[in-house]
């Protein structure tokens, strides 16, 4: 009798392996992006996308604009903060796209005096020489730039570093330098960053905004710490707010500025540099 032939298993890797090889997918994806971060640095192709954070109450009156870090790839494409960021954030790379980005923020206030302006930060910049030299420079000695400004710092990062970032806040408090607490409730959270941080105001993360007009959890969460904030002299800020509806629902809850597509996307074209454009057109 003929015996069948067996057929050839196909092999598959033991789950060892193939954490292995995740490992591998996931350490070649970040030595690319920081590749890619670094020639951006080399080439200074470094700039700020400026999206507007409005009024809850008013939503065509600005409240301030938020300056967010963006980069070149070899192709020209912009490349948003979220497609590097967490390969680079703990390297000298995060560093120096801290500096650029307050830089450049620095350099919009400069030349807009109308603008308020807020930049996100690592606490661990903090420490880093060229990043604090930079700030102490523009905010000190008499100027009022610092009025202007506004320091946005996760939650997260605030709780690497508690003591550094207390310190460091009641020193560029002096300066008039405002801060932002941002992506409140992303991980977590306690209510201890109202107590021991001077926030000047507090972003909730996006999640409490998903389906903001029809689920209650959200709604209940977003009025309270719209509530405990109000008491504490605290503004709060929602993201990502994509339609009419979604401002109203957390108008009415309490919250104070609203963020999201449904006011504009960030954009490295902002409206001061469009009428600049504008206005060097005409002259010609």
């Amino acid at each position: 009798m003929n015996r069948p032939k067996d057929k050839k298993k196909r092999r598959v890797g033991t789950p060892r392996e193939q954490r292995n090889a995740l490992a591998y997918a996931v350490a070649s994806r970040d030595q690319n992006t920081m590749q890619m971060v670094e020639a951006a640095i080399r080439h200074k192709q470094v700039m700020l996308a400026f999206q507007p954070i409005v009024s809850a109450q008013n939503t065509d009156r600005q409240a301030f604009y938020e300056g967010l870090i963006r980069v070149l790839d070899e192709t020209g494409r912009i490349i948003p903060a979220k497609e590097f960021m967490s390969a680079v954030e703990e390297t000298e790379l995060g560093r120096q796209l801290d500096c650029h980005a307050l830089d450049l923020g620095l350099e919009t206030l400069q030349a807009q005096p109308g603008l308020r302006l807020s930049i996100n930060m690592s606490a661990r910049s903090i420490g880093y020489s060229p990043w604090i030299d930079s700030l102490k420079r523009a905010v000190g000695g008499g100027s009022t730039l610092g009025e202007r400004l506004i320091l946005e710092i996760s939650e997260a990062s605030v709780n690497q570093v508690p003591d550094i970032v207390q310190s460091f806040m009641t020193d560029m408090r002096s300066q008039n330098v405002s801060f932002a607490l941002d992506d409140y409730g992303a991980g977590m959270t306690s209510f201890k960053v109202f107590r021991e941080f001077p926030f000047d105001f507090i972003k909730l993360d996006g999640g409490f905004s998903r389906e903001i007009t029809t689920d209650r959890t959200n709604q209940v969460l977003s009025s309270a710490i719209a509530a405990i904030a109000e008491k504490l002299d605290i503004m709060t800020i929602a993201s990502r707010i994509e339609s009419p509806q979604d401002a109203q629902i957390m108008a009415a809850l309490g919250i104070d500025c609203l963020q999201g597509f449904a006011f504009g996307a960030a954009t490295v074209n902002p409206p001061w540099a469009r009428a600049a454009s504008q206005k060097k057109a005409a002259q010609r």
